[in-house]
């Protein structure tokens, strides 16, 4: 299954003030390249521990329904359902009703059952579920610990920023990161 974004989030989880006091430094000669390390490290984060830290919306795609009727959707912490979708022989977008349907956002990866299934005649892609996820709509919402990996994160390749260039981001992820991510992080076996 693949997902999205659809709605971008609307703010950053780190702020430039907090950054340039971690970094210790003044001026606003280098904002534009923090804005973007901070938009690198939130992109990381969020791709490698499947989170989702500001509130935003993605969509699911899923190429038929689960053999148990258990829609695993992989993104964390998903705050919600807002529409399902299948598609016709001919092509046609098809509402899911969502009446009935159980989403379990605890579990890991969030589980969603819905009531009716009704069939998609599209090969790839035919069912699009559409979430939203997210800690919360500022910075305050997300963990500490995920805002200090972050504020690593971008104090590293703030450092790299003469060898590798900005587009060129995440070059690599500061010691003792992986161990402030490792609980949001899903466990697979």
């Amino acid at each position: 299954m693949i997902h999205t974004i659809i709605t971008p989030p609307a703010a950053e989880p780190l702020t430039l003030p907090d950054v340039k006091t971690h970094l210790r430094l003044d001026g606003t000669a280098e904002d534009a390249l923090l804005a973007s390390l901070i938009a690198a490290a939130r992109q990381y984060l969020e791709a490698t521990a499947g989170l989702a830290l500001i509130t935003q919306n993605l969509r699911f795609y899923l190429d038929d329904w689960p053999a148990d009727g258990l829609i695993q959707l992989a993104i964390a912490p998903l705050q919600g359902v807002e529409s399902v979708t299948v598609y016709d022989a001919a092509g046609n977008p098809q509402a899911v009703s969502l009446a009935g349907h159980v989403l379990d956002a605890a579990s890991s990866p969030a589980r969603l059952f819905l009531a009716a299934q009704p069939p998609t005649s599209r090969p790839l892609n035919g069912i699009e579920i559409d979430v939203v996820a997210g800690f919360g709509n500022t910075g305050a919402d997300v963990p500490d610990t995920l805002t200090r990996a972050m504020l690593m994160h971008v104090a590293l390749m703030y450092e790299l920023r003469g060898a590798v260039p900005s587009d060129m981001q995440p070059a690599g992820v500061p010691a003792g990161y992986d161990r402030l991510v490792a609980p949001f992080r899903p466990v697979r076996l």
